[in-house]
């Protein structure tokens, strides 16, 4: 999809993607290498993001899989359309079991998911399996099967094997360990909360109408609100959001009358809230 380092950054830049170097080079390891990528980081840095700019800008087909507590086989890789099989069934009542077998366990029947749609087809696709964390060990277990070989047995209907493999995507917040076995198979990115350059860069990309100058400002307000011990750091989707809250209320700088008014958009913690009206000094900035 990419030709180098350069054209990854350029392109995803036109999607409206900002990547660092490290993001720019890894993406173009893991599509010239064909490996999945693993990208950790806390959320709200682009981790889902970077994969749907992928997807733009190489003209692919998003497919998603979104991981959670429970999510099995049957929503990860495929099930059987069991109401239309029954149905099917009692259509046929004058057949056999073996002539209705061969019929209700076809491809008309079959409901595929995330995985499975991913390997099936020559189109291109990026596979983002979001929030891999957040899905039970068992589930690890199937996704090392589908992403070393990029194949998948249905009993009924035998191997299927990717004719054109996806690039894929596995993002993480690291709110368990993954196993060693999974991060073998993949090239690791972590992303981090930007360098204040780079997210002044992404604020005023995402929000063109905001000053410079408050642009400016925004970010290093933020940056010092990480700096505190607090519940959850702000996000660098929150601070966009921030900036687009400052543009809606007209604001052309920051007083501690705007700044306290809206942390809510910042900061999703009453304690959170308390420790940086009590903390934050504007004057310092």
């Amino acid at each position: 999809m990419f030709t180098s380092v350069d054209d990854v950054s350029a392109r995803l830049a036109e999607a409206g993607y900002l990547a660092s170097r490290a993001v720019a080079t890894t993406v173009f390891l893991a599509d010239r290498l064909g490996k999945p990528l693993l990208v950790e980081g806390p959320a709200g840095v682009g981790k889902t993001e970077l994969a749907k700019a992928v997807a733009e800008v190489a003209g692919a087909r998003l497919v998603r899989l979104q991981c959670y507590e429970g999510v099995d086989e049957s929503r990860a890789l495929y099930e059987w359309n069991h109401a239309k099989q029954l149905l099917r069934i009692s259509a046929g009542r004058d057949e056999t079991w073996d002539e209705a077998r061969t019929d209700i366990f076809s491809e008309e029947f079959l409901l595929t998911r995330p995985l499975l749609t991913a390997i099936r087809g020559d189109d291109p696709k990026v596979l983002l399996i979001d929030e891999t964390d957040k899905a039970d060990v068992e589930v690890e277990g199937l996704l090392l099967e589908v992403l070393s070989d990029f194949q998948v047995t249905v009993p009924e209907l035998g191997t299927i094997t990717a004719t054109r493999r996806p690039f894929v995507v596995l993002t993480s917040n690291a709110s368990r360990e993954l196993s060693e076995a999974l991060r073998r198979r993949c090239l690791f990115l972590h992303i981090g909360f930007p360098e204040e350059e780079l997210e002044r860069r992404i604020v005023r990309l995402k929000v063109p109408g905001l000053d410079e100058t408050l642009a400016r400002s925004v970010v290093r307000v933020v940056g010092t609100l990480r700096a505190m011990d607090l519940r959850k750091e702000p996000s660098v989707a929150e601070t966009v959001d921030w900036a687009h809250t400052l543009l809606a209320l007209g604001a052309e700088s920051l007083d501690e009358t705007v700044v306290r008014a809206t942390l809510g958009v910042l900061l999703k913690h009453q304690d959170d809230v308390l420790k940086a009206s009590a903390k934050l000094d504007l004057d310092a900035l």
